[in-house]
């Protein structure tokens, strides 16, 4: 597919954030921030048996760190946790599909960093499991 494509894809879930929000009773939750452009971003996730069943979002910042927290969240809505929990740097950037400066890649990879926070907070991932910046 052409550049442009990714473009308007990234600009599309930019503007339509898919799954942004919150959840009443989230069984996950985590924030964080990128400081060095001032992207915020928290994730709630609801799970039933192994299953992620819910996935809300709520941030600000660049549209690269806000779509690919609403990509991610398509990603992972109806997953086994224990495949959530192998979802990495690269399924990020093929989601994106576009080459990212390494001036950005913190900003696409910031919901990456709270899913995985938000999934060893609720005991479901262990910190170690976590991928290295």
């Amino acid at each position: 597919m052409s550049m442009d494509y990714y473009r308007e894809y990234i600009l599309d879930h930019y503007r339509n954030p898919r799954n942004y929000g919150k959840l009443e009773h989230p069984d996950a939750h985590a924030e964080d921030s990128n400081p060095l452009c001032g992207d915020q971003l928290s994730i709630d996730i609801q799970v039933e048996g192994d299953q992620v069943a819910a996935v809300r979002f709520q941030g600000r910042g660049c549209a690269i760190s806000q779509a690919a927290a609403s990509m991610l969240s398509e990603m992972i809505e109806g997953r086994p946790v224990e495949e959530v929990v192998k979802l990495g740097k690269d399924d990020v950037l093929e989601a994106l599909g576009i080459p990212i400066s390494p001036a950005r890649t913190k900003c696409a990879f910031l919901s990456l960093r709270v899913l995985h926070r938000s999934l060893a907070i609720a005991g479901l991932e262990r910190p170690d499991q976590e991928e290295e910046e």
